[in-house]
């Protein structure tokens, strides 16, 4: 088997899936996006083709050394989405030309299903309390909602006030079975961030995201000291390499690696691997689009550690498409009450519906994320 071509589709919302076939007409596709950064991506996985095309796709570790390793300058975001996203396309293929889910070739299951979460909002605390209901009623037994919206490096005790009384709201509606994820999206400074932890421990979150830029992870051995909360970082991070120091520091209890940043899935089982030899768990970083998920679920029902899936169904990003959107048989993930059963089906475990895919590339997309700034005109993060 060699690979014969691939295609590049970009898709709305905001998406870039790569479709490889090798010249026995097996498929095999992968996501290969940074958010907001898709044609940028999609040079790199062009350029990178190159030291693919005529080479045995299922030789993945060997190819993933060459892609990783083939150029003097290693790692970022674009790099490594690229490779993520081509790696996971192989790992389809190679999965599809023995008949068997991605999953049994890393071990075999670990688990019968995975708890999936699902997104609320964090804006207003009678629309994300509402929201809260809403997810409950469908089956979702956890939820996640952004911590606070725009913060200065020091701000005032009313931006505080409001983050707590989002949690209080939906706390409140949903009661202490339920488990609440707090994103502060790295947009909090290690001066707030402080503070807000310690104002939002009394309503047990499951934990906190991002409460500081991953380039600002030295602050987490401060933020770990002062509160019970257990602290999760990771989808700006990449590489089992870009994960080595903060496992060492011992401030964070769930890793978050993007499988479509960090390296795809073998890396990212890789990683997994590193944070259980810490105590550490993981729960992948998935806010993308059908490929991504059904790649982090591959890892998710062979890794130990892995106890929750993020995914991004009815997500703010999706407006105008959605994950099930672009699956032959939308009830392939069949979320029931909030967890998602084995994938059975070979490679992914899904089929795209390559129609809509090429039909919703004609139209494409430019999405980009805002551009936040403070009251006084100094960009912020969003």
């Amino acid at each position: 088997m060699k690979l014969a071509s691939f295609e590049l589709f970009t898709v709305a919302p905001r998406w870039l899936f790569l479709r490889l076939e090798a010249d026995d007409g097996t498929v095999g596709w992968g996501e290969p996006i940074v958010e907001g950064r898709a044609a940028t991506v999609a040079a790199a996985v062009t350029e990178l083709m190159d030291y693919l095309i005529g080479k045995d796709p299922r030789n993945v570790e060997d190819l993933w050394q060459t892609l990783y390793r083939g150029g003097f300058y290693r790692g970022g975001e674009i790099l490594m989405s690229a490779i993520s996203g081509i790696e996971q396309a192989l790992w389809d293929i190679k999965g599809k030309d023995l008949g068997l889910p991605i999953y049994e070739l890393m071990g075999g299951a670990v688990r019968e299903k995975v708890q999936v979460y699902a997104w609320i909002g964090g804006d207003d605390p009678s629309q994300t309390a509402e929201s809260a209901r809403n997810q409950l009623a469908l089956g979702y037994k956890a939820l996640k909602m952004n911590g606070t919206g725009a913060v200065h490096w020091i701000d005032s005790p009313a931006k505080i006030d409001k983050a707590v009384a989002n949690l209080a709201a939906v706390r409140e509606a949903v009661g202490r079975d339920v488990q609440i994820g707090i994103d502060f999206h790295g947009r909090v400074h290690k001066g707030m961030a402080k503070q807000l932890i310690k104002a939002l421990e009394p309503y047990s979150p499951m934990f906190v995201e991002e409460p500081v830029l991953s380039e600002n992870n030295e602050a987490l051995i401060e933020l770990a000291r002062v509160s019970s909360i257990p602290i999760a970082t990771g989808e700006r991070m990449y590489t089992r390499w870009g994960f080595k120091e903060i496992l060492k520091s011992g401030a964070v209890d769930i890793l978050q690696p993007d499988v479509s940043h960090a390296g795809g899935i073998w890396e990212t089982r890789k990683i997994a691997a590193m944070a259980e030899a810490f105590d550490v768990a993981i729960a992948p970083h998935c806010p993308l689009g059908p490929i991504a998920l059904a790649s982090c679920l591959q890892v998710d029902f062979c890794t130990p550690n892995a106890f929750i899936q993020e995914q991004s169904l009815g997500i703010h990003y999706n407006k105008g498409s959605d994950i099930l959107d672009y699956l032959a048989d939308p009830r392939v993930f069949n979320y029931q009450d909030g967890y998602v059963p084995l994938l059975k089906a070979p490679g992914l475990g899904i089929e795209i519906n390559e129609t809509k895919v090429r039909e919703m590339a004609k139209l494409g997309h430019n999405w980009k994320n805002p551009i936040w700034k403070n009251e006084d005109g100094s960009v912020t993060e969003w």
